[in-house]
């Protein structure tokens, strides 16, 4: 790591404290001109910091940059590890694009793309998503070896429920899940969830799966554009919440990859239908370019939606999406 992340670690670990050169300079056991220019350098990289005589240098709490550094002290134990595989970027096409060509060339387990916005960002259907600077967007490189689920559809069940208590754990709100993966709050879409994977020819299984979330975190009702302004929403519409953004990284990250033992596909599918914010409503069901109207039931052991349609047919839903 280098001297101006170690500095920047130690000033978002003090987050509105000041703390002196010479004890940054003692604690990283460097010189206190070596500390003078890492925080110049992360002064030119947009960290407001305050230098204070006789007390040292202060990172405001106002800052609001997304980086590794103020990430890592919200990993828990199992999750540090990880911080070594997170990437941010200012902008990408697409964070799932990066993923995926990581992936193919190897990237391992835990590979974690972060940007402050996107330029093509996209969810299901190739639908463009709206992805300007106040929202999250990370991706994460995921290898079946490691979470060894049964079924493919765990996956995206694991992250809309990680997704949902991640929000719930760095605020007051309480979201819930529109069947296959989108996030809801006060019934307003405030998150998209998109999965993609890569079978392994010679096996049949997945080789690895790129399991993309885009999260509105403070984007203000007006930025969004006409169209979407009844639909979407964010976590803090209608204030800045300065750092929440690397915290609500590591809170995923934490339910994502730091566990001890994979997750139990059945407590996930409980606690995925315990989210249903669909079940016992009217909806269209919309597949293979077809609407009809039906009735959300219930979902069955692996994710898959039950529905009763107007003549009282029973069906179960494998794939396509649904319209409140």
């Amino acid at each position: 790591m280098s001297t101006k992340n170690r500095i920047l670690e130690l000033l978002e670990q003090h987050r509105g404290e000041s703390i002196s050169g010479e004890r940054l300079a003692g604690l990283l056991n460097i010189s206190r001109n070596a500390v003078w220019k890492a925080v110049k350098e992360l002064k030119k990289d947009g960290y407001d910091i305050v230098a204070v005589t006789n007390k040292g240098y202060c990172l405001s709490e106002e800052n609001d940059i997304v980086s590794i550094s103020g990430i890592k002290p919200f990993l828990s134990e199992k999750s540090q590890p990880y911080a070594n595989k997170i990437q941010i970027y200012k902008s990408l096409e697409s964070t799932n694009k990066t993923a995926k060509e990581l992936a193919v060339v190897g990237a391992e387990h835990g590979t974690v793309i972060i940007s402050d916005c996107q330029t093509m960002g996209r969810g299901r259907y190739s639908r463009s998503f709206f992805s300007p600077a106040g929202g999250l967007y990370m991706s994460l490189v995921l290898r079946p070896k490691v979470l060894q689920f049964e079924n493919p559809t765990s996956v995206t069940a694991f992250a809309a429920v990680s997704v949902c208590e991640a929000i719930e754990s760095i605020s007051k709100k309480t979201p819930k899940i529109k069947w296959v993966n989108d996030i809801f709050i006060d019934g307003k879409k405030v998150c998209g969830i998109l999965t993609e994977a890569v079978t392994d020819f010679e096996s049949g299984g997945l080789d690895w799966v790129v399991l993309g979330i885009g999260i509105n975190v403070c984007i203000r009702t007006e930025e969004f554009p006409g169209d979407l302004q009844p639909l979407a929403t964010s976590i803090f519409p209608d204030e800045k919440m300065p750092g929440v953004r690397n915290k609500l990284s590591a809170e995923i990250i934490n339910r994502i990859l730091g566990f001890e033992t994979s997750p139990s596909e059945t407590e996930i599918f409980k606690k995925y239908k315990n989210r249903l914010m669909i079940l016992g409503k009217e909806i269209t069901v919309i597949q293979n370019q077809t609407e009809y109207k039906a009735t959300a039931i219930d979902v069955d052991s692996v994710g898959h939606l039950i529905v009763k349609n107007e003549n009282g047919e029973i069906i179960t839903l494998y794939s396509g999406e649904i319209r409140i």
